[in-house]
């Protein structure tokens, strides 16, 4: 007896199974995600002042403290998602020419520019920078980076083919290929577009860059 009982004793016991975290400690991916969703939605319908967490949390059918597992403030909230889109960025366009990635690029970034979430939360949001520095930072990096790699690379691209050349200001090449589109988008409010107008955009930008 005394002999089996050393043996099972020496013998290597199973470890015992951690409890998966239960509670706070679990964040749910698809309830963040339709927390995020509730955000865009509450921004375009009433604007950041008048913006609350029991909006959001309504919009999305979860409770409060789900909001505030994740983020502790309305602007904590925001501005993390403004930080998400420059990290997101937009799709590279790769067509050959300088000229027809530019037009690629404004299609895809008039259509960003015209959904109806974007064109109520994009100015509203500038009007708040002017009085929350960290929105105008959180605002101005996701602006700037979200299409600065895309201006990046068709620049670089247009340079290896010898449509522009070496050592352009990319800063400049960034304010000529964004600036008219957010400018007539954003800043003046005018999404309809004549129909020749992208083209014609794409044509001048593209005789701009060749001349830097």
């Amino acid at each position: 007896m005394l002999g089996r009982m050393t043996t099972n004793a020496d013998e290597p016991q199973p470890r015992p199974r951690r409890r998966a975290p239960a509670g706070a400690a679990v964040l749910r991916e698809d309830v963040t995600e339709a927390i995020r969703a509730a955000v865009f939605e509450e921004l375009a319908a009433v604007g950041y002042a008048r913006m609350s967490i029991e909006g959001i949390a309504r919009r999305a059918g979860v409770g409060k403290t789900a909001v505030y597992r994740r983020w502790r403030s309305k602007l904590h909230l925001v501005l993390d998602l403004v930080s998400a889109i420059a990290v997101q960025g937009l799709p590279a366009p790769d067509t050959g020419s300088l000229e027809g990635d530019l037009r690629l690029l404004y299609e895809v970034t008039s259509r960003a520019l015209r959904h109806p979430v974007a064109s109520q939360i994009l100015p509203d949001l500038q009007a708040e920078a002017a009085r929350n520095p960290d929105i105008a930072e959180a605002l101005q990096k996701a602006l700037r980076e979200g299409q600065d790699g895309v201006a990046r690379g068709v620049v670089t691209a247009a340079q290896q083919r010898g449509e522009m050349r070496p050592g352009v200001d990319h800063a400049l090449a960034l304010d000529l290929i964004s600036g008219p589109l957010y400018w007539r988008s954003v800043v003046i409010r005018n999404p309809k577009l004549p129909k020749s107008y992208l083209p014609a955009l794409a044509r001048a930008t593209t005789a701009a860059l060749r001349a830097l």
